[in-house]
């Protein structure tokens, strides 16, 4: 999977959560706290989903890696790779 195909996924996942959101105005570098009016629990809808798409799970520890949109592109690709060398 391509990090385009992992950002597509990402804002469509958001798109999900938090439906007011406009993925064309959004700064992928600055945080999604800043940006966006999610709680804790569309936080956690949020990574559900994307567990869903992407079947990448997330460890609790790990969240705040996922705080900005490139940041979590990039998070999601290095857990999408990783999981793909250790199927082989």
């Amino acid at each position: 999977m391509t990090t385009d195909s992992i950002r597509q996924t990402v804002l469509r996942v958001l798109g999900t959560i938090a439906p007011e959101v406009d993925p064309a105005t959004l700064d992928p570098s600055a945080p999604f706290r800043n940006q966006l009016d999610l709680d804790s629990i569309d936080f956690l809808n949020f990574l559900i989903a994307l567990r869903k798409e992407l079947g990448v799970d997330v460890p609790e520890r790990d969240y705040s890696q996922l705080g900005s949109l490139n940041a979590c592109v990039e998070y999601l690709a290095a857990a999408l790779r990783a999981s793909q060398t250790d199927v082989r």
